[in-house]
């Protein structure tokens, strides 16, 4: 069976996020501090990705690299800043206030690619979007509370890189950036390089921090980064609101950080809308 575009696109976000949603688990499971966190977040999936790239495009693969252009240099600069920015928010406030933020990655996403790209959203992605948006604010209100200003400051910074970043892959459709994305990774571990004081992986760390880095970052990042060439930009980040709700359950089923009674209705809202919207756009695209 031949699948559309707007399939494939739905189909490689949806794995990239469902893939993504324990990821905030690993890192409170994890024992490792921010820096060796971004560190083995950034060289793991850099060195796993080169090897897939190289054994994909083999001699090729310089010239893939080199075709980018500037939206390859874009890409990699908000790539590198969103991965900084997400750690550094989870661990300065707490899982639903980080996730919750992210969640604005599609209403930004929607805006500049509008504004840029002249891709105005239909109706029923913008009605998605203001549906996910105030249930976002709604679990917001409730959460903000307990977190921390300053993680969620880095919260809002990582959607506003997700955003762009969706908006540029979407700009350079015909070019594959998946190599300015592992270029990005390597940059994140060069940059926590200089402020690691101890690489030693202790207990459990030794099986979570490799799983974390290749499950729920080098594959997703991947699939997010192909998912823009086919639908908008939009429409990928409105699967990241997902992780906004099954990752704070996920720490909650393990770890017991509990989720606000507003979190649960907020987040089952969020999953409703975008259940909708995808089956409405898979419909029409099959007619």
């Amino acid at each position: 069976m031949k699948l559309t575009n707007q399939q494939k696109g739905s189909l490689l976000a949806f794995i990239a996020v469902v893939l993504i949603t324990p990821d905030s688990l690993f890192i409170r499971l994890s024992h490792i501090d921010t820096w060796g966190m971004l560190f083995y977040r950034g060289a793991i999936p850099f060195v796993v990705v080169l090897i897939g790239l190289l054994m994909v495009y083999k001699t090729n693969f310089f010239k893939l690299l080199f075709s980018m252009g500037y939206p390859g240099i874009v890409y990699t600069i908000t790539f590198s800043v969103t991965n900084i920015t997400f750690i550094i928010s989870i661990q300065n406030t707490n899982v639903a206030n980080t996730l919750i933020m992210i969640a604005m990655a599609p209403m930004l996403s929607a805006v500049l690619g509008a504004f840029f790209l002249k891709e105005n959203p239909d109706k029923k992605t913008w009605t998605t979007i203001f549906i996910t948006f105030m249930a976002a604010i709604y679990i917001f209100y409730d959460s903000i509370q307990l977190g921390n200003f300053f993680g969620d400051i880095f919260g809002f910074i990582t959607a506003t890189g997700l955003a762009i970043g969706a908006v540029v892959v979407r700009s350079a459709k015909d070019r594959n950036l998946v190599p300015s994305a592992a270029i990005g990774k390597l940059l994140v571990a060069i940059f926590a390089l200089f402020f690691v004081e101890n690489f030693e992986l202790v207990e459990t760390d030794i099986y979570i921090v490799p799983l974390m880095c290749v499950l729920c970052v080098a594959i997703p990042f991947v699939l997010v980064t192909i998912a823009p060439r086919f639908i908008t930009a939009a429409e990928v980040n409105l699967f990241f609101l997902l992780e906004t709700i099954f990752g704070p359950i996920w720490v909650w089923l393990i770890i017991k950080e509990q989720p606000s009674l507003e979190t649960i209705q907020g987040g089952l809202v969020i999953i409703t809308a975008i259940a909708i919207h995808s089956y409405v756009s898979l419909k029409k695209n099959t007619n």
